[in-house]
């Protein structure tokens, strides 16, 4: 039985619960490829994961490989129409049922697409769920065009620098909250106007905007309905916004989940292509260091991703 690394749960806990194990590789069915994992990137969601606070995912169903996005070569194809040959260069955002802290990992080909010419593998895996994320808040459930104002909380973070970059392409104008050592780096970005949280009460400085993209929640969220213009939208990651809120300030609110979408995958990568979107790499670590990551994302402040190395030849 062929083998390999990977990094899973078998109960819910702090980062020590992360376990670096060897496993049988799997092997992929129709529709689906396997891809040699070089890299896979650490999200927030995966912390949501590991100490039972993802819904979806219940004692019942451990032990369960974490990581959702992963940038690799096809090394096996399970057959099917619209696959990559063997040896394509992919990203992907994985559903959660398999995991890319791993040698190894299954990917369906409606999750992903070609990696970007002029990244690496670490920058390539720092992009799937985090850019897919923000795409989907922004424009399915925001419908941010061109023209409108957006205000985003958290500009600096994994989804928030890619927020920033993708409203800007589109045309906004950019309002985004940070701190006082990420205002620079929210510039840089594109941003028109960012705001130091800890010094500044964004609502006193931002003019009324389209859309509210929250990545902070709690009073951030609170305080934010004051900022959007009637008939605007607040869009969360952190659950649905409060309806009574919305309606006494004429305005709408929608929480999501971000999706796998090969599809949006690939109209990112053409921004990125052309030169108007980039991933920024916070920190890279080694598979075997998942828990120092896991550590590193829900105690510091991380500016862009933190994104671990896998390659299954080290």
């Amino acid at each position: 039985m062929t083998t390999m690394r990977c990094v899973r749960i078998h109960g819910f806990g702090g980062p020590e619960a992360l376990s670096l194990e060897e496993v049988a590789m799997p092997h992929p069915a129709g529709g689906e490829v396997l891809v040699r994992v070089h890299a896979a990137s650490v999200n927030p969601v995966d912390a949501k994961i590991r100490s039972g606070r993802y819904p979806r995912v219940q004692a019942d169903q451990l032990p369960l490989t974490l990581g959702r996005d992963v940038a690799g070569e096809v090394v096996e194809s399970g057959g099917g129409t619209g696959l990559p040959m063997v040896g394509t260069a992919v990203h992907a955002m994985l559903g959660w049922d398999r995991g890319g802290y791993a040698d190894y990992a299954v990917v369906k080909a409606a999750e992903l697409a070609p990696q970007p010419d002029g990244l690496d593998a670490v920058e390539a895996a720092a992009v799937p769920l985090a850019g897919l994320t923000a795409w989907q808040g922004l424009f399915d459930h925001g419908g941010l065009q061109a023209g409108q104002r957006v205000l985003i909380h958290g500009g600096a973070g994994g989804v928030g620098h890619f927020a920033v970059q993708f409203a800007k392409a589109r045309g906004a104008f950019v309002a985004t909250t940070v701190s006082g050592d990420d205002l620079a780096f929210a510039h840089e970005l594109g941003a028109d106007q960012a705001v130091d949280y800890e010094a500044d009460r964004f609502e006193e400085m931002v003019q009324p905007v389209d859309v509210v993209f929250d990545l902070v929640g709690g009073e951030t969220q609170a305080r934010s309905w004051g900022v959007l213009k009637p008939g605007g939208i607040l869009v969360s990651t952190l659950g649905p916004p409060d309806e009574e809120h919305a309606k006494a300030h004429g305005a709408r609110g929608a929480g999501y989940m971000a999706q796998p979408n090969g599809s949006q995958l690939a109209e990112i990568d053409r921004l990125i292509a052309d030169g108007k979107v980039r991933p920024v790499i916070g920190a890279v670590l080694r598979l075997p260091e998942a828990a120092v990551a896991h550590e590193r994302l829900e105690r510091h402040r991380v500016r862009g991703k933190l994104v671990l190395e896998v390659a299954a030849t080290d």
